[in-house]
């Protein structure tokens, strides 16, 4: 800022304009003004970057991508990732749909998404359908399920059940997904009258005893360990076009599956996933569902063995079955369709 004056906004009093993003005021960090200096801007970022890519830095995110030139963003990527494939640059911009998916033009290799405020079945189908076709040619979304500064109401009210309910959907719904420090400890007080942590990292350090909360069964840790169990052995879940909605009669429970052909996987056996997630944190459901077999590689009418990756618990199942989903106990079920006799 003392070498450079012009790379940043002055105002007519003469101070610096610190960064926005509305609603949300910044302080504390002053934004490039990308119209001043273009060059020298680019260069300046451009030797930062291979600076910490230098140091083993391999995965860079963009705070607020959307905020400054495209233009930029195309040209720093492209010229990283020729000298550096490896490399990859995650855009945090929680924005409109429009300049969301132009970042992803632009070459970011990973996108935030709208999945943290989307909680309802329908949001949720709606949003599973945008990710898994509409933008799968060119949005690789990362789904998180917090972050310091996002603690939704889902969160702050649904107890253990919707921190379970978020951590599933994300870690099967999506290709990859997030989860920030204090989510495996159920961190759901928010600072009054928004929707971030109170005293979060922003503010203060955090000394967390993961170790007892576990012993203690407080944390959430051992579940998570489930979710990446489940994703290293079924290969399906490491896609994203592969995704299906299926119907249920109740209005809060989603159903969805990935399935993945024997072509497509390490030992040549079709990989199949199903979820059904009750997204009702304060209730208990019992319903019906209806899949749609040929989606994940069977016939109508088929019957299958099927077991629930969550609690070891095996059924046998067709195309319409009955569920009954314990908020309070076990919210979602995630079923790995089992080898077929003959296939």
């Amino acid at each position: 800022m003392t070498q450079h004056p012009e790379w940043f906004t002055t105002l007519p009093d003469g101070s610096i304009a610190y960064a926005e993003n509305p609603p949300k005021k910044y302080q504390d960090i002053y934004p490039i003004n990308f119209d001043n200096d273009p060059e020298g801007i680019r260069a300046e970022v451009l030797r930062i970057v291979r600076h910490w890519i230098a140091q083993g830095v391999k995965i860079f995110r963009v705070d607020n991508p959307h905020t400054k030139p495209l233009q930029f963003w195309e040209w720093l990527i492209a010229t990283v990732n020729a000298e550096d494939p490896d490399v990859v640059f995650l855009a945090e911009a929680f924005t409109r749909p429009s300049p969301l998916q132009a970042l992803a033009y632009s070459g970011f290799q990973q996108s935030y998404s709208y999945f943290t405020w989307r909680n309802t079945k329908p949001e949720l189908e709606e949003f599973l359908r945008w990710i898994s076709d509409d933008t799968a040619d060119f949005m690789r979304p990362n789904l998180f399920v917090n972050t310091p500064d996002i603690l939704t109401e889902y969160l702050q009210y649904g107890g253990r059940p919707a921190y379970k309910i978020r951590a599933a959907i994300a870690a099967t719904g999506g290709a990859s997904y997030g989860v920030y420090a204090g989510y495996e400890l159920f961190e759901n007080v928010a600072r009054p009258g928004s929707e971030e942590n109170i005293d979060n990292e922003k503010y203060e350090y955090k000394d967390r005893d993961w170790a007892r909360a576990e012993a203690e069964g407080r944390s959430l840790a051992p579940y998570l360990t489930m979710l990446n169990r489940a994703r290293r052995e079924h290969p399906a879940l490491g896609q994203l076009r592969n995704l299906r909605i299926h119907w249920s009669d109740d209005d809060a429970i989603l159903v969805y599956s990935k399935h993945l052909d024997g072509a497509f996987t390490p030992n040549g056996r079709p990989d199949t996933i199903i979820v059904v997630a009750n997204v009702d944190p304060h209730s208990v459901r019992e319903t019906t569902v209806y899949l749609d077999l040929e989606a994940i590689g069977l016939q109508k009418g088929d019957t299958f063995g099927v077991k629930d990756l969550v609690t070891g618990q095996r059924w046998t199942w067709t195309d319409a079955d009955y569920v009954r989903l314990d908020a309070f106990t076990e919210p979602v079920h995630i079923l790995a369709v089992e080898p077929q006799k003959g296939r």
